[in-house]
């Protein structure tokens, strides 16, 4: 049996009913104001008006981010729009029916002109001037400065947001997608606050136009009763004033409460907790506090002529309450020392069960002789953390650590060229609580504190102010930087500081260290693994090279020159065909290493100046050049310069490379070709963001720019 079908244009208009829900809304509102309404009617609006402000308002209160109530704008706009409908409808029938009595308008209306202000309409105007006052002076303006403030620095601390969005994407710690959804959040929160600036200023208007509506009702309905009706001067002031003010209230009440709500979005600072959990953990967190202020209550409740019981109750609750706050936050650091024990031993895997082990038989490990076993392997790649960052690189606590420094050696593997070695992770008690060092190969390469909980504030050299915390400096590149509190993180984007958090700090100097000793990462091991990957694809071009005509130790040392000079190796079959073809000549690594670097020329150029075809380069001066290659030839690895002349070329090279990152511009020194390795190898360690190219290396489709010569002093 076939049931029943809606016809295909009500099953598209049923389909797209939130579509058409504010379209038909909006025709309702227009409706209202043009139609005339029954009592009925109009007491089913002004319900619906007030459950809509109580709606507003709790979902203003249990909203956790301001952009998780993106449609408070709108709706902003369509509560008023609703008002003020009403108010036009109900000015209609007060006037055209306000004679008959207080029902005229309907229930609701007779309600609030009645059992609110009791009947007397000198209460009702005065209740009625307070709430408006309320409203107008109070909230609705405090609402829309602070709207204002915050889309002025919402819009000022862009730049930096985009700054950190863009610096994690570079160091593989998020991905595009992630990426372009925080851009979206980053605009969608500046345009939020603008439209939230624009959006107050209908509660503001409202306020005025109660106030009008309300005066308009009680004059223009004492002209309707005694012209029209006949009614006596008092009959007409009782009837049309109760009226005209039950009507102001059962409007202004609503637009008080959604003006609270607008007040609570906009004001209220970021975090994981909403405006409840916020007030209650910090207002009545602290247990001196409360003791205080009960001793406070309390010493008023026993002086003569107060309410003496009402202070006396109050004091002793906030003393019972300071009690239980207490007590709850003694018993915190056991249950936190419990869990931090935990995560210590899930973190310190197989070591710390091997020294509970070792402990436990302490007696029989003295008696057995030392074999292989004990000797341990080093771990080429470590992290070391102090027990405080244990939470970061914790599986069990969602360790947002470890994803990150996977996605490091993912991103190193597609831009470098080769997977680096797994990071092996473990706690050290010998650590400060929050410290963190790296080691490579055994051997400490680099350290830093991590404050859990806080932001790092780094100043590329455009922030502007200062802010409390405590002043450090950034571990990867040492710019200078402060930790700070969670609350400043908006107010220090929006002076120019770019903001990341321990997680961030760590994983990004762990990938600069990574990316820096990259030569000594690619181990024997590595480079067979990247033969055999190679090998896939072009078997035969791997089994021709290696080890008929290189050895795998000559092929380890071209790529970890090329490594040592920020070269990438993605582009292997270059590398091989590159050396297939000339190591019948020479079988020395530096000749190759030149050879290959020719070969990538394109790529290497393409590294040091994307996206642009005139290179802006530094060059040697004509006399120093052919000094170097005299001293070239008669050293025959350059060890002839005199020491004089090597600290002029350093100062000099310094001072030139200076000049070209201050224009924004890589600092890149070309030479001739057999000048390139000596000076690359002589220059490295004092400068080393300075890259040094040959001519030989540039392909021919470039243009040169000179902008400043090395030696002409």
């Amino acid at each position: 049996m076939n049931g029943f079908r809606l016809p295909a244009w009500a099953q598209a208009i049923a389909g797209r009913g939130n579509a058409l829900a504010a379209p038909i809304l909006i025709i309702l509102l227009l409706s209202m104001m043009i139609l005339p309404l029954p009592a009925f009617a109009l007491d089913l609006f002004f319900s619906f008006n007030i459950a809509m402000s109580v709606i507003v308002l709790l979902t203003a209160l249990y909203t956790v981010k301001p952009l998780d109530f993106m449609a408070f704008p709108a709706v902003l706009l369509v509560t008023t729009l609703l008002r003020l409908a009403l108010n036009v409808a109900s000015t209609r029938v007060v006037l055209t029916e306000g004679h008959t009595g207080g029902a005229a308008a309907g229930k609701v209306i007779e309600a609030f002109g009645h059992f609110l202000i009791g009947g007397n309409y000198t209460v009702g105007l005065v209740v009625f001037i307070i709430l408006t006052i309320i409203n107008f002076m109070v909230v609705t303006k405090g609402a829309g400065r602070i709207a204002e403030v915050g889309a002025r620095f919402a819009l000022d601390a862009m730049p930096g947001k985009q700054m950190a969005i863009d610096a994690d994407l570079n160091a593989g710690l998020i991905g595009e997608a992630e990426a372009k959804q925080r851009r979206s959040d980053v605009a969608m929160e500046a345009e939020f606050y603008g439209a939230m600036d624009g959006a107050s200023k209908y509660v503001h208007g409202d306020a005025i136009a109660g106030i009008l509506v309300t005066l308009i009702n009680v004059i223009g309905g004492l002209i309707v009763g005694m012209i029209q009706h006949d009614m006596a001067f008092g009959d007409a002031v009782k009837n049309y004033t109760l009226l005209a003010i039950g009507d102001g209230l059962v409007a202004q009440i609503p637009s008080l409460i959604i003006s609270i709500a607008a007040g609570m979005v906009v004001s209220r600072v970021a975090s994981d907790q909403d405006v409840g959990d916020q007030v209650v953990g910090q207002l009545f967190g602290r247990p001196i506090v409360m003791y205080i202020t009960g001793a406070i209550i309390g010493g008023m409740g026993m002086i003569p002529g107060m309410p003496n019981l009402v202070f006396l109750l109050l004091g002793s609750a906030l003393f019972g309450a300071g009690y239980l706050v207490e007590k709850r936050q003694k018993n915190a650091p056991a249950r936190a020392q419990g869990a931090a024990a935990g995560a210590a031993g899930q973190a310190g895997g197989a070591g710390g069960a091997a020294g509970a082990n070792a402990a436990a038989a302490t007696t029989p490990a003295e008696q057995e002789e030392a074999t292989w076993q004990d000797v341990m392997p080093v771990d080429t790649l470590g992290l070391e953390v102090g027990y405080r960052l244990i939470p970061l690189v914790d599986k069990g606590q969602a360790g947002e650590l470890l994803k990150r420094i996977k996605g490091i050696r993912k991103k190193f593997a597609q831009e470098v060229g080769f997977l680096a070695p797994p990071v092996h992770i473990r706690d050290n008690l010998e650590l400060k609580p929050s410290a963190y060092r790296i080691t490579l190969k055994g051997v400490e390469v680099g350290s830093g504190e991590a404050m859990n909980g806080q932001f790092l504030a780094i100043n590329p050299g455009m922030a502007s102010g200062t802010l409390p915390g405590l002043v450090t400096t950034d571990p990867a590149f040492g710019l200078p930087a402060i930790w700070i509190d969670a609350g400043l993180k908006d107010e220090a984007q929006s002076m120019g500081y770019t903001v990341v958090d321990a997680g961030t700090v760590i994983a990004t100097h762990l990938n600069h260290l990574i990316t820096t000793h990259a030569s000594e990462l690619l181990g024997r091991m590595e480079v067979q693994a990247l033969l055999d990957h190679l090998a896939k694809d072009a078997p035969k071009l791997v089994e021709d090279l290696v080890p008929k005509v290189v050895s795998l130790s000559t092929l380890q040392k071209v790529l970890q020159n090329l490594l040592q000079e920020g070269v990438h190796i993605r582009d292997m079959r270059t590398i091989i065909e590159t050396l297939s073809e000339h190591t019948g000549s020479t079988q020395d690594p530096n000749d190759l290493t030149a050879l290959v670097r020719i070969a990538l020329g394109r790529a290497i150029v393409q590294q040091l100046f994307p996206g642009t075809n005139e290179l802006s380069v530094m060059t040697l001066d004509n006399r120093l050049e052919r000094l170097l290659v005299q001293a070239l030839n008669a050293g025959g690895d350059g060890t002839g310069i005199e020491p004089g002349l090597a600290d002029t070329i350093v100062q000099q090279a310094a001072n030139a490379a200076q000049q070209q990152e201050a224009m924004g511009l890589t600092p890149v020194l070309l030479v001739p070709g057999p000048l390139r390795t000596l000076l690359s190898r002589f220059l490295r360690r004092a400068l080393p963001q300075l890259k040094v190219l040959s001519h030989s290396e540039i392909p021919e489709t470039k243009t040169i720019r000179v902008t400043s010569l090395v030696g002409t002093a």
